[in-house]
């Protein structure tokens, strides 16, 4: 049995460190070198739940393209259970600059045929041995959606979304747990989020805002914030990781986000400890240079959580 399946969202991001994230004068400027990294959204939960000792599955389309197989490799270098069907028109990409805060602008290169659809003879087995799914939101995973039993539970991760755009109504609707990111919702997150709740089957929506933290919403509840948390002040004695971090990129951080909260549900933990599961994970994942290359363990997750208590 699965713990985790994890469905869609495998691309590879070519990240391009610059000063800050603005086009100067001229038409050309020296940056550090540049760099392509297995990521997207799918990968970062996938390999998050994977290092955090949940037995994982990933399944998406790749290209049978030089991107591909960079994805087979790294994830038989992490020993990931990744089950793929090939996409004619390639892997996804995307082009992500990164200033010197750790601060990213991603250009994303979906590429995939609209009409693109994961078939339910291959999804279908998989969903059978999961005790959680969690869908992303590539539109060729949209009919997963509807085939997943009743009693597997359901999460998703709605990224920028407006509060308004079609396209992740479906994903907010089906889940039974939401996060998305505050950055569009205008200085007004309660109102997306409450739609969630009020239109879908979901107890629990959270939008993450950085460094600033995030909003909390459970059905029947009100809207709560919560903080960043300062990883040397509050983490430098747990290992010489937190005592040294530093923001240096944040590709990934949502993803790892979603990741430790996922793992504190499946074991049981009340919303505070998910919250701080996924802010110690966020946390974690800025402290080194490309998308998801730092992923926190359970045992020091574990020494984390305690001493953030």
């Amino acid at each position: 049995m699965l713990d985790i399946l994890v469905v869609g969202g495998v691309g590879v991001d070519t990240i391009v460190r610059v000063p800050e994230i603005a086009i100067g004068e001229g038409d050309s400027l020296a940056v550090e070198p540049i760099r392509d990294y297995v990521a997207h959204t799918g990968n970062g939960v996938a390999l998050g739940c994977l290092h955090l000792g949940l037995a994982t599955r990933f399944i998406d389309y790749i290209g049978d393209d030089e991107q591909g197989a960079l994805v087979r490799r790294h994830y038989e270098e992490h020993g990931l259970d990744f089950r793929y069907l090939i996409s004619p028109a390639g892997t996804s990409r995307s082009v992500n600059l990164v200033d010197a805060g750790g601060r990213r602008y991603s250009f994303y290169d979906y590429r995939h045929d609209p009409d693109l659809r994961m078939p339910a003879e291959f999804f279908g087995p998989h969903v059978a041995e999961a005790a959680h799914v969690h869908v992303s939101i590539p539109n060729h995973t949209r009919d997963v959606l509807a085939a997943i039993p009743e009693g597997v539970t359901v999460s998703t991760d709605l990224h920028g979304w407006d509060g308004e755009a079609e396209h992740q109504k479906d994903f907010a609707r089906r889940a039974d747990l939401v996060t998305l990111s505050a950055a569009r919702l205008g200085g007004d997150p309660e109102k997306a989020m409450r739609w969630i709740i009020d239109h879908g089957r979901a107890s629990l929506v959270v939008a993450t805002d950085g460094e600033h933290g995030g909003y909390v919403l459970e059905r029947g509840g009100s809207l709560e914030r919560y903080r960043a948390i300062d990883p040397v002040a509050e983490l430098g004695d747990v290992s010489p990781e937190w005592a040294s971090w530093a923001p240096v990129d944040s590709n990934g951080a949502g993803d790892a986000f979603v990741s430790g909260l996922l793992w504190a549900r499946g074991k049981g933990g009340d919303v505070a400890e998910a919250l701080d599961a996924g802010r110690i994970a966020g946390a974690y994942a800025c402290r080194t240079r490309g998308t998801s290359t730092a992923l926190i363990t359970e045992e020091l997750m574990a020494k984390s959580l305690a001493a953030l208590k």
